[in-house]
């Protein structure tokens, strides 16, 4: 039972309610000075009260936070979130895990049915749209009815889990992503629950989930493995966060958007450095940015590092919930508690944060950022000059001035561009291509009848404006429909070689672009509706259009994307696509227009019109009052609650799915999408003894800032990859394999997924993409076939990498892939928060150079054999353990490194091999 340490309990009145809840300022009295606490520290302190067992938390839990420092501690913190918020990708795995819970225990003769979440957990299906049709007034209809094809086991498993499990939604495909779901509608602000007032607070099996952060929501991306341990009543355990305060002052410009505004942020952050930190907001700045724009910064919070971003609460997040739709007795709620129990935005001056950042909001100018990293910010007008510099850098090209190149365009018919993917992905045969090389540049001519172009080098092929970052700010989004008038009412179009898509995070966002009459100025420019989904943001971009596909692949050009997302990490927007570039709405249609970004936006026309005139992006671009104008027009909480009310409704196909009515869930083993989890097959009552790590080889080497894409990749794979062998091996088109992310219920594909990134890069290789050399022969083979050989062998194996290692989605496949392929430990530079913590979660030991060393300082190859010693003895929480390398010539070096445990329960879930192994045994003993 919880207790109260304190005698903190008191009693809230809020809209004739009495409510129970933990006092801050009670606390205050008894000498803690709760008002030098920054706001975050406040929410997880008031959490770790009320949820205190003097078990699972503890004394010392409470004293992590009662006695908090600015400069950090290692004391660890117990956090239970109030709810889980899921998206299909992370969440189909974890209800896997779930259902294989059950299994289990129902094989040891336990009630299975116990297996349960003890919080509310809604999981979102926003992440398996992809974008097969698009410039056409019907993509929208036929890629969900696509998506339902491709996905039709998945989505009825899950239609099974809201049917078996308890405190379990599910919210069908097309209806929004789950970020913005999440901060339109889930959000509370404060929960009142069981007769108990407290913040509303969760985690995410996605790395964006700060984007609710915005609201007053303390939240941040896990892992599905931690996650799940949450769900079945596990607190989430971390080190004390240090808390960066970030101190906003004056207000944007003229000109510039939130979206510039976030990617100067995380330009800034990222070299300053807040891995694995805390970062809240606050200072005059704040004043002038609404919900929308602050939610768009909590969003990026990994593209920082961050944790999370965290926004208090404010008269400017009332004013969001009332405009959205929330209840008076909820806002009033949300405004008597936070006032009461010290978690309204006031007394700023007062908190002590561990530093502060600064920045002059009316600095920021229009930005982009890429080509592969969010943080590598570009402003606008240097953007031309910087792909002339990475174009010469990356791929020795020679650059040729755009004035130079002939370039003839005729129009693109209007009902063009839609590439259904069961069609060939071959160009039909009147389509010709003629090749030229002018000063090093290649260009393609394409001619089909009457059309005629040119594509080379620098060619925007992807323009999508995608993703829960920018599509939830209303302001950025009308002025996408702004700009898109303005281009039509200066007769210029989109280029005939551009893949457009308009694929917003609700559908709240369609209706105020209908009301505004602007949704059919972004249908004219071929920006139609292709679903409600994250489509290119996680690299369902779908195919390029045939002729566009040969001339790339053919001719090596290197085409660009522009989207308006959080992530442009290589080979993730599309395989085809050598850089990525993120930007505004606005933005991305203004590059649409022009078809390039070897371009100076700020000097040069973006385009000409039927009378060769120059068009100029000061010509189409809104002004702020503009924007504000038709914000106030077509805003209304009406909008909100008509799509909120259908939103757990779905569509005739998700109605008529038949799903049984059993407890446990019937695996079928012929199945490749939902298949029960190797984890826990006759797991032993206690976990084994801990050994250390003898003869072990390297299955990887690999460089700097390595994210969770390089190491599990979401989208789609080639015939020629393991996994698509093991599919057809299943007797599985081609046509059908979907995407890896949409496989993740079934360890069989992802497990040949892992590493398997075409872009990846180990040293051990002698090509790019999924390959390794087996040590023992020397061959070189795809890294799933090789593990499989070391695993035979009875070889234990490691990989080498450098800095930031794991950074990017918060996606356990990548940790899942790497246990299943026999790997024991990773050895790296630094890692990135999540990645580090699932890597433990699943039983791999992450270990770490100490004082800036690196594999060059011992000379490491990645062809010695590794003896890592000091784990089987008194394992403790950042223990330094030997590991001795034994190169080819025979020589040995010794070196110490950092098993990255951070804590005395983390130890135990890597003796647990795992915490749900962990947490299975804790329920079997009851």
């Amino acid at each position: 039972m919880n207790q109260d340490l304190y005698n903190l309990k008191k009693t809230l009145k809020s809209s004739n309610e009495s409510l129970t809840y933990y006092s801050l300022p009670e606390l205050k009295k008894q000498g803690y000075n709760i008002e030098k606490l920054p706001f975050s520290i406040r929410i997880l302190l008031e959490n770790a009260l009320r949820n205190y067992d003097d078990f699972s938390v503890t004394k010392e839990h409470l004293d992590a936070l009662l006695k908090w420092k600015p400069s950090g501690n290692d004391k660890d913190v117990a956090f239970k979130p109030a709810r889980v918020l899921m998206q299909d990708f992370t969440g189909v795995p974890a209800v896997v895990d779930i259902a294989s819970l059950r299994a289990e225990v129902a094989r040891k003769g336990g009630d299975a049915s116990k297996i349960n979440p003890m919080i509310p957990v809604d999981l979102v299906i926003d992440h398996s749209v992809q974008v097969d049709y698009f410039a056409a007034q019907y993509a929208y209809q036929q890629n969900i009815e696509k998506e339902y094809d491709r996905n039709k086991e998945r989505y009825t498993f899950l239609k099974w889990a809201q049917k078996s499990f308890d405190n379990f939604s599910v919210v069908p495909p097309g209806m929004g992503i789950c970020h913005q779901v999440n901060l339109e509608y889930f959000s509370k602000g404060v929960i009142s629950r069981d007769g108990m007032a407290f913040p509303d607070t969760l985690v995410g099996l996605d790395s964006h989930t700060p984007m609710v952060n915005g609201i007053g929501v303390v939240a941040w991306g896990v892992g599905g493995i931690e996650a799940e341990a949450a769900i079945l009543g596990q607190p989430v355990y971390f080190i004390s966060p240090e808390v960066i305060g970030l101190k906003l002052t004056g207000e944007l410009p003229l000109g510039s958007t939130a979206t510039d505004l976030v990617l100067t942020i995380a330009n800034l952050l990222r070299e300053y450095g807040v891995v694995g930190k805390f970062v809240e907001v606050f200072g005059p700045g704040l004043d002038n940015l609404s919900v929308p724009d602050r939610a768009t910064i909590g969003n990026m919070s990994p593209e920082f590092g961050c944790t999370i971003t965290y926004f208090p609460i404010d008269n400017k997040t009332l004013e969001y919930m009332r405009n959205s739709n929330r209840s008076e007795a909820q806002i009033t709620l949300v405004e008597d508690y936070c006032k009461a129990n010290m978690l309204w935005r006031q007394d700023e001056d007062q908190i002590t944060y561990t530093d502060v950042v600064e920045l002059d909001i009316s600095t920021v100018q229009p930005t982009v950022a890429g080509p592969k990293r969010p943080q590598d910010k570009i402003l606008l007008k240097d953007l031309k000059e910087k792909f002339i510099e990475l174009e010469h850098e990356s791929f020795g090209r020679k650059y040729i001035e755009h004035s130079e190149r002939e370039e003839a365009i005729t129009r693109w018919k209007a009902e063009g561009g839609s590439q259904p993917s069961e069609q060939s992905h071959e160009p039909s045969a009147d389509v010709e291509f003629q090749t030229e090389e002018k000063n090093g540049l290649k260009t393609v001519w394409i001619s089909q009848g009457n059309e005629k172009f040119m594509l080379s080098d620098g060619a925007v092929a992807i323009a999508a404006i995608t993703s829960c970052t920018n599509t939830s700010n209303p302001f950025v989004m009308i002025g996408a429909g702004l700009v898109a008038k303005k281009a039509r009412e200066q007769g210029i179009d989109v280029k005939p070689w551009v893949k457009t898509s308009l694929a917003p995070g609700s559908k709240v966002v369609t209706d105020y672009l209908e009301k505004a009459d602007l949704l059919k100025d972004l249908e004219a420019l071929q920006f139609h509706l292709v679903g409600y989904g994250c489509t290119s943001c996680i690299g369902n971009s779908g195919p390029l259009p045939p002729e566009i596909s040969k001339a790339v692949g053919e001719n090596d050009l290197i085409v660009t994307s522009v989207l308006s997302g959080n992530r442009n990490f290589e080979a993730r927007i599309h395989a085809e696509v050598k850089m990525n570039f993120l930007m505004s709405p606005m933005l991305v249609v203004a590059f649409a227009l022009a078809g390039r970004v070897d371009i100076d936006l700020t000097k040069e026309p973006l385009s000409f019109d039927r009378n060769g005139r120059p068009v100029y992006l000061k010509d189409i671009w809104p002004t702020d009052d503009e924007i504000n104008e038709v914000m106030r027009k077509v805003l209304t909480p009406k909008d909100f609650k008509k799509n909120y009310d259908e939103i757990f409704d779905g569509n005739e196909i998700w109605r008529n799915l038949e799903v049984p009515n059993d407890r446990l869930y019937q695996w079928d083993d012929s199945s490749t999408y939902i298949k029960e989890a190797p984890f826990f097959h006759n797991l032993s009552k206690e976990p084994k003894p801990l050994k250390n790590i003898e003869g072990a080889r390297a299955l990887m080497m690999l460089g700097d800032s390595i994210t969770t894409d390089h190491i599990s990749p979401a989208g789609a794979f080639s015939a020629d990859s393991a996994a698509g062998k093991y599919l057809i091996s299943m007797g599985v088109d081609k046509k059908d394999f979907n995407s890896y992310g949409s496989r993740r219920g079934n360890d069989e594909v992802m497990v040949r997924g892992t590493f398997a990134n075409v872009r990846i890069k180990n040293q051990l290789a002698n090509r790019e993409g999924g390959y390794t050399t087996y040590l023992p022969t020397g061959e070189e083979m795809n890294v799933y076939e090789a593990s499989r050989k070391y695993i035979q062998d009875e070889t234990p194996l490691i990989v080498l990498t450098g800095k930031e290692y794991g950074s990017g989605s918060s996606r356990d496949w990548a940790a899942k892939g790497t246990i299943l392929l026999g790997v024991k430990a990773v050895l790296a530079e630094s890692y990135e928060r999540i990645h580090r913590s699932n890597l433990i979660m699943m039983g791999v030991l992450p270990l770490e150079y100490v004082n800036g060393e690196t594999a060059k300082t011992y000379g490491l190859t990645g062809k010695e054999v590794f003896n890592i010693t000091g784990i089987e003895n008194d394992l403790t929480p950042l223990k330094k353990v030997t590991i001795t390398a034994k190169k080819e010539d025979g020589f040995e070096v010794s070196f110490k490194v950092i098993a990255k445990l951070a804590s005395p329960i983390e130890v135990a879930y890597y003796q647990n091999e795992g915490i749900l192994q962990y947490v299975l045994r804790q329920f079997l003993k009851e």
